[in-house]
């Protein structure tokens, strides 16, 4: 989830805009995590299978 859209139970206003110490820490964890950060085991290991068969797909396409 980004980061943008949460709203701090601390504060009330959106995290984006670091209106707390606990939005700032917060918008920094989330943002030192990267894009991938925030998805679950599950949909990382779905994208990986995902990406392992589009590949094996592309593999058994190619003319030898």
């Amino acid at each position: 989830m980004t980061y943008d859209r949460l709203v701090c139970a601390n504060c009330a206003g959106p995290v984006a805009e670091g209106r707390c110490r606990v939005c700032r820490a917060h918008r920094e964890r989330l943002q030192q995590q990267g894009p991938l950060g925030g998805l679950s085991p599950v949909a990382l290991l779905t994208l990986l299978v995902l990406l392992v068969a589009a590949v094996a797909l592309v593999a058994t396409h190619q003319p030898a």
